[in-house]
């Protein structure tokens, strides 16, 4: 079984390393808050599946640090943008 999961979290670190380079190749402010929540997602998936392989507990406390950097990474970067369009508005 640990085996299983090791193979579904290379998976998984695959599959987000090839949506980061698409995702990172473009410009756009959106984009890379995108990228920054697909490596928030896919590094949680990674670390709960790596915790429940090696069965280290302490791991799971990781994932749940990381998840809660990429929520406010998020929320930062929409306080960011709605307050950059507020001041071109001139309000």
């Amino acid at each position: 079984m640990p085996s299983l999961l090791l193979g579904a979290s290379i998976f998984v670190l695959l599959t987000v390393a090839l949506g980061l380079f698409a995702i990172l190749r473009r410009s756009a402010d959106v984009d890379r808050l995108m990228a920054v929540q697909l490596l928030g997602t896919g590094g949680v998936a990674i670390l709960l599946l790596l915790a429940v392989a090696s069965e280290t507990p302490p791991i799971v406390d990781v994932a749940v640090m990381l998840a809660l950097f990429a929520a406010f990474a998020a929320v930062a970067f929409v306080r960011d943008a709605s307050g950059a369009s507020s001041e071109a508005k001139g309000e």
